[in-house]
């Protein structure tokens, strides 16, 4: 009995440093292909920006977790159905299940928006931005709550940093033109 306990423990405590050493692998992969897409995104014509952002996109879906992706999941389809407050529900579980998953928290920033809590929502735009800088939809939604909130300043800045990630976002130039007179001042 002694022998089989010590074989199971040497089999647990090699499960679980072949984990802790592969999984930065995967990562920095998964990294260097999103950095080429965020670069070829900058210098992209029109017509392919869409396709590269859609691929953006996804690749920010990616946890590399089968519980935190069926918790992004249903937490999207509640959006999608409208049901905000279960959706923070999905969504809080996932950030509390992956806290390092950028998406997961900017998807919670959208379910708190969507129901009027724009403090917790800033704060999730912000926890998604230090876990990734170039996330342009976590700026772009920073940029809309500072102009809601009437910070057409901060709001004017955000918009030039999408622009400077992503220069063909389709929100982005007719909000630099809306904001650009009260920010810069108008021409006489």
């Amino acid at each position: 009995m002694g022998m089989r306990i010590r074989f199971l423990k040497l089999t647990v405590a090699a499960v679980l440093l072949a984990t802790v050493f592969f999984q930065p692998v995967v990562v920095n992969a998964g990294q260097e292909e999103l950095d080429a897409l965020l670069l070829e995104l900058r210098e992209a014509d029109p017509a392919d920006a869409t396709r590269i952002a859609n691929e953006i996109s996804l690749e920010w879906q990616k946890s590399g977790s089968a519980s935190a992706d069926l918790l992004l999941k249903r937490g999207r389809e509640a959006m999608e159905r409208g049901e905000f407050e279960v959706a923070i529900g999905h969504l809080t579980a996932l950030v509390d299940h992956a806290p390092g998953f950028a998406e997961g928290w900017h998807m919670r920033a959208g379910a708190y928006f969507n129901v009027g809590l724009i403090g917790p929502a800033l704060s999730d735009l912000e926890q998604t931005l230090a876990l990734n800088p170039q996330h342009y939809e976590a700026i772009l939604g920073l940029a809309s709550l500072f102009e809601m909130i009437e910070r057409p300043a901060e709001a004017y800045e955000a918009y030039v940093q999408v622009k400077a990630i992503h220069p063909h976002h389709p929100d982005v130039t007719e909000a630099l033109d809306r904001l650009e007179p009260m920010v810069k001042g108008q021409e006489l």
